[in-house]
């Protein structure tokens, strides 16, 4: 599996004070395919070229305090695997975590693009600037594009079977008026 990722870090403060749960983004569909495939584009651009400097300035303030040599290193194996991430542009991702804004105010998701022989997984984060909402956090992995089946149980081994013992003959009910097993009739 390859993975890799980027985000901005953000101190936490260690208080005993329990994060509210997060709450479901006010996004559509086709705010998310947008926010998505332009996300998962730009990594695969900045891979190709080698030059991250467009996915560091498209990214919020917190995502550009990575320069874009930072993210040349976080990406390098994406790069030298030569992952091709143009198929997002025409697949549709399946949400595992559908968008949800978090207790820090940022907007997160997480799926796949379901594709052949693997797929591609995602996890996403952004952060609202100026009234839009600007990459903050990214994370790529290959998996398998499907569920596996297990792997089926050895075949039985081959017991030798004791010879059959062949059962006791049924004793049939004598006809009337004859005697049973040797009876004599009265």
């Amino acid at each position: 599996m390859i993975a890799a990722a980027a985000s901005a870090g953000h101190g936490q403060s260690s208080g005993p004070v329990p994060a509210p749960a997060p709450k479901p983004a006010q996004i559509d569909r086709n705010g998310v395919l947008i926010l998505v495939r332009s996300s998962l584009l730009a990594l695969d651009q900045a891979n190709k070229t080698g030059n991250y400097t467009v996915l560091r300035d498209i990214g919020a303030p917190g995502f550009q305090s990575n320069s874009a040599a930072r993210l040349g290193e976080i990406f390098a194996k994406l790069r030298n695997d030569n992952l091709d991430l143009s198929g997002v542009a025409v697949i549709d991702p399946q949400l595992s975590l559908l968008p949800q804004i978090e207790a820090n105010g940022l907007m997160h998701m997480a799926g796949f693009f379901p594709s052949v022989p693997s797929q591609v997984n995602f996890d996403l984060s952004f952060a609202p600037v100026n009234g839009q909402w600007r990459l903050f956090g990214i994370s790529v992995s290959i998996g398998q594009s499907g569920p596996v089946a297990p792997e089926p149980p050895p075949p039985p081994v081959a017991q030798k079977q004791p010879a059959a013992k062949s059962a006791p003959a049924a004793k049939l009910a004598p006809a009337p008026g004859k005697p049973a097993d040797g009876q004599s009739p009265k």
